[in-house]
């Protein structure tokens, strides 16, 4: 079977490396910080949340960049809200915006509501003017579930757009094969995916890339610019600059990537593979 690598291009034993900015359009610092990373930085995706209140102002900066939609079903932070763009009560925790917790949204979303909801998130990403590059979920709450996997991939199929897939030791541990059920719907997805437990994922990237495997990896993190707003907002603010910093540093993540012998890649190509060009 011919390897994600060699249909990218590259050779079969190569390692190549998307960096993905999660989390555009939360606030106006996250978007200072992912567009400073992707123009400036080692940066070579992000992922736009279309609900969050800074996501329209997200649209107004966007150049073209890698960008795909952060499925977003959950307002984490206690303080900070924000909600469906359609009319869905099930997905309304009672305090002005979607539930804080995955588990709250399992146990109380109506999956049709799901459904159009996360479809009006990827058609405004494109009304906006986003050339959507791939899908993901924030927070996972997409991905853990078979019956909310069965939404990801059909809008992965729907759209023809690569997702974001957790590795097969997620698989094993959620009790459903999502990887092989994406890839017998001809839906592409990287090799390796990096989990980083909370924020700040300097020191967890830095240990993958030391010893890389050969594939197509993801990591992501959540760069944003230090600013009043930041503070008053997030809890883990200091992660989230950190990882800005790592991102746009010279002697940062874009040094380990060269120690590594990696190769950047983002999920545009990724989607060119997936439409059959």
């Amino acid at each position: 079977m011919t390897s994600l690598a060699e249909r990218l291009g590259h050779a079969p034993d190569a390692r190549l490396l998307i960096v993905n900015c999660d989390d555009l359009g939360v606030t106006h610092a996250a978007n200072l910080g992912v567009y400073d990373a992707l123009r400036d930085g080692a940066g070579t995706s992000a992922s736009l949340m279309v609900p969050a209140p800074w996501a329209r102002e997200a649209a107004s900066r966007y150049r073209g960049e890698d960008v795909g939609v952060h499925l977003t079903l959950n307002a984490e932070y206690d303080v900070y809200r924000w909600g469906p763009i359609t009319q869905a009560p099930s997905l309304l925790d009672g305090d002005g915006g979607f539930p804080r917790t995955v588990t709250d949204t399992w146990d109380h979303a109506d999956l049709d509501e799901v459904r159009r909801e996360c479809r009006a998130q990827v058609e405004r990403a494109i009304l906006w003017g986003f050339d959507v590059t791939h899908l993901d979920s924030h927070m996972g709450t997409l991905q853990l579930r078979p019956e909310f996997f069965d939404v990801y991939l059909d809008l992965a199929v729907d759209f023809g757009l690569p997702l974001r897939l957790s590795g097969a030791s997620t698989e094993r541990a959620v009790g459903f094969p999502f990887r092989r059920l994406a890839a017998e719907e001809g839906v592409v997805f990287p090799d390796h995916f990096v989990h980083v437990q909370g924020l700040g994922g300097r020191a967890a990237i830095a240990a993958v890339l030391a010893d890389l495997r050969p594939g197509v990896t993801e990591v992501y993190l959540h760069p944003a610019a230090d600013t009043p707003e930041l503070r008053a907002i997030a809890p883990d603010w200091v992660d989230r600059v950190d990882d800005h910093a790592y991102l746009t540093d010279r002697e940062g993540l874009a040094a380990d990537v060269a120690a590594a012998g990696a190769t950047l890649v983002g999920y545009r190509e990724l989607r060119v593979v997936q439409q059959g060009g």
